[in-house]
């Protein structure tokens, strides 16, 4: 994402929480994405990427399928699963994306974010972040890769140009961790239950994956307040 000088001085700032077990956090950013291509002014904004997990309970590895384990979550019967993982992949299909909800393997998101804040830390202009971030959506909800194992982990840190010893390191690192928890304090801290959860300029707040004019309202929006207060 574009950090660097911005026209008259402005940057507008999106913070991003998801989880990378979250197939609607995959279609929002990838909507986000397309409408800051679309952006004339994407330059200036300045993505910052918040770890939350949907499941923090979960197993390393879970021996079930999706469709088993959203069953016994939710308490929902297999066909409603069906139907409701049938409905969000033809959603996503409609943004290009392709999701394999019988090749999934289900793990816990936790080395995972840990992952992307070493990348946060490798790279501050959030460029990997990014697109580890999009890589690991694509490895879980796509290529039915395990997401909690750290060999794939780290094959996927290096897939974006990151550095494979100190990716191995980070999949373990407390101080990363840390990291992780304090974004979840601060995703309850701003009553956000649900993702993604977007907050632009620090003042609106986008909950869902929202419409792709959506996000192209808001982006105009935070745009044409911020122009005027630089000057």
């Amino acid at each position: 994402m574009g950090t660097g000088a911005a026209a008259f001085g402005v940057v507008v700032r999106i913070d991003i929480w998801s989880d990378i077990a979250c197939p609607w956090c995959f279609i929002g950013l990838t909507r986000l994405e397309a409408a800051l291509a679309r952006f004339e002014h994407a330059e200036a904004v300045e993505v910052e990427l918040h770890s939350f997990q949907l499941d923090p309970g979960l197993p390393d590895s879970y021996p079930g399928t999706e469709a088993e384990y959203l069953a016994a979550a939710k308490g929902l019967d297999p066909a409603s699963v069906s139907q409701m993982v049938g409905r969000v992949a033809g959603i996503a299909a409609a943004d290009g994306l392709s999701l394999d909800f019988d090749a999934l393997k289900v793990a816990n998101s936790r080395r995972a974010h840990r992952l992307i804040q070493h990348a946060k830390q490798a790279d501050p202009t959030g460029d990997a972040a990014w697109r580890l971030e999009l890589a690991l959506f694509a490895a879980h909800f796509s290529d039915g890769l395990d997401t909690g194992d750290p060999d794939t982990l780290v094959g996927i840190a290096t897939s974006v140009g990151l550095d494979a010893g100190a990716a191995r390191e980070a999949l373990t690192s407390e101080e990363l961790d840390a990291l992780v928890g304090a974004d979840v304090d601060e995703a309850s801290r701003l009553g956000i239950r649900g993702v993604p959860f977007f907050v632009l300029a620090g003042r609106y707040g986008l909950s869902g994956a929202q419409p792709p004019e959506v996000f192209d309202q808001a982006l105009r929006q935070v745009w044409d307040e911020a122009v005027p207060a630089a000057g």
